[in-house]
């Protein structure tokens, strides 16, 4: 019994550490959570669950080829939760026999993966069913899937949301709708890049999917709060333990990591033609030595705006194919791309004008390249000419249908309260005589009216 008691009275002050330092854990996390003056309303996120429901929001290849993926490792691991999908625009995607999509990883029909998603009607489905939101669709549609979902985010603490790709901010404007309504904004993570490329298949008997080109060897992302990195990082690769998950700094640093944008522009406006009359044609053997220096430039100016901004490293054009493709890095562009198609991974350039490399990728993926380039005072000469050509071309306004860019209003931040917005995932502070996004997207406009008027002299 003296030797009990003598153990007892040795561990009570550790015991008595462990209580207090417990008791003011949970006072400190009552507090954060209850305070109207924290600095954001986010949940703190630990570590995802063994067996993870996954809710995509999309219709498109790349949805298809995500839920794919997803499947595919699901199986190795004997979880058999299928993804599920919600098509925003309410079509109807699957075999309507079979119920099945089918994602073919090679060229062979047995190569298909043949698979039963779950389905969602509705976006209050999608998120209330699942423990993971992924957007995978065109940049054009996110504001509208934004705004469909975040009347029913921010109620679960575990909840997590991924962006695939991120453009124009789109992390930013969702975590500002979750707060405007009140809810706990969960850790949104928005990736420079789909860890997939993908087209759909063609219409075909019980065949309803995507052609998965190829899976990246690695995806820069980032996640709001930054205080949450962590975790969102781990779930990533829980999810998709195949890539590596490069984690960079603030949605600035993915809004210039994401290359897709520039080299799409150089790719069209050196094959418009082919695409306006709907011709076959391969489009990285079509990366010419010209078309190759062009994009060399384009990348140029994007990594000098990056380092302006303070967001580096952010990944060059040369390890973005290199990462895409599985080819080695070498000087020149053209050889890379055509390295890749020796090798057969090249893929069919658009057989349309109307097609996503300029309705997506001019507004929502140049337009804000070419705004920080000017509050930073390194304009993004060529990829501003880009966008007056391309607008010359189509007699439209890309910068002006950017509608994520326009709801944020950042007229009335300056540059340092969006570079901490970046970080945070709140917009706070008051108008200041800093540039503003605002300035430079009139200015813009102005420009535009100017060239379009010389046209038609």
């Amino acid at each position: 019994m003296a030797s009990s008691y003598h153990n007892l009275t040795v561990q009570q002050p550790k015991l008595r550490s462990f209580l207090f330092a417990t008791i003011l854990s949970l006072a400190t996390a009552f507090f954060y959570d209850s305070s109207p003056n924290r600095p954001i309303n986010s949940a703190v996120y630990h570590s995802p669950p063994a067996t993870l429901r996954v809710g995509i929001a999309g219709a498109g290849a790349i949805a298809f080829g995500t839920a794919a993926l997803l499947q595919q490792q699901q199986l190795e691991q004997q979880n058999h939760v299928a993804p599920m999908l919600w098509s925003p625009s309410g079509r109807c995607f699957l075999d309507e026999e079979s119920n099945n999509l089918s994602a073919m990883f090679g060229e062979e029909e047995e190569d298909a993966l043949l698979f039963r998603p779950r389905i969602a009607t509705n976006a209050k489905q999608l998120v209330q069913e699942n423990d993971v939101i992924l957007i995978a669709l065109p940049a054009n549609g996110h504001k509208q899937v934004f705004d469909e979902l975040s009347p029913f985010l921010g109620t679960r603490k575990d909840q997590q949301i991924i962006i695939s790709s991120h453009m124009s901010l789109g992390a930013l404007y969702l975590s500002q709708q979750i707060i405007s309504q009140g809810g706990t904004v969960p850790p949104i993570t928005a990736w420079g890049t789909t860890v997939c490329t993908a087209r759909s298949l063609p219409p075909g008997k019980h065949r309803r999917g995507a052609r998965i080109n190829t899976v990246r060897k690695s995806v820069d992302l980032c996640t709001i709060p930054s205080e949450e990195s962590s975790g969102s990082l781990k779930l990533c690769q829980q999810l998709f333990p195949n890539i590596e998950f490069r984690p960079r700094n603030g949605l600035l640093a993915i809004s210039l990591s994401n290359v897709n944008p520039q080299n799409h522009l150089g790719i069209a406006l050196g094959n418009m033609s082919r695409m306006e009359k709907g011709e076959q044609w391969y489009q990285l053997f079509h990366v010419t030595p010209n078309i190759g220096r062009l994009l060399e430039t384009l990348d140029q100016e994007r990594l000098e705006i990056a380092k302006e901004l303070q967001v580096t490293p952010v990944k060059t054009i040369h390890e973005h194919f290199s990462n895409s493709f599985h080819v080695p890095i070498m000087d020149s562009i053209s050889d890379m791309n055509q390295e890749i198609y020796a090798s057969r991974k090249d893929v069919y350039g658009p057989d349309t004008a109307d097609s996503r490399y300029i309705t997506e990728d001019v507004p929502y993926g140049l337009a804000l390249t070419v705004l920080l380039g000017k509050l930073v005072q390194k304009p993004a000469v060529l990829h501003e000419a880009g966008i007056l050509i391309l607008s010359s071309m189509y007699g439209r306004n890309f910068f002006d249908e950017n509608d994520l860019l326009n709801a944020l209003a950042l007229d009335e931040y300056s540059l340092e309260e969006l570079k901490a917005a970046a970080y945070s995932g709140r917009l706070v502070g008051q108008q200041s005589q800093l540039p503003t996004a605002a300035a430079t997207r009139a200015q813009f406009s102005r420009s535009l009216k100017i060239f379009l008027q010389h046209l038609t002299l």
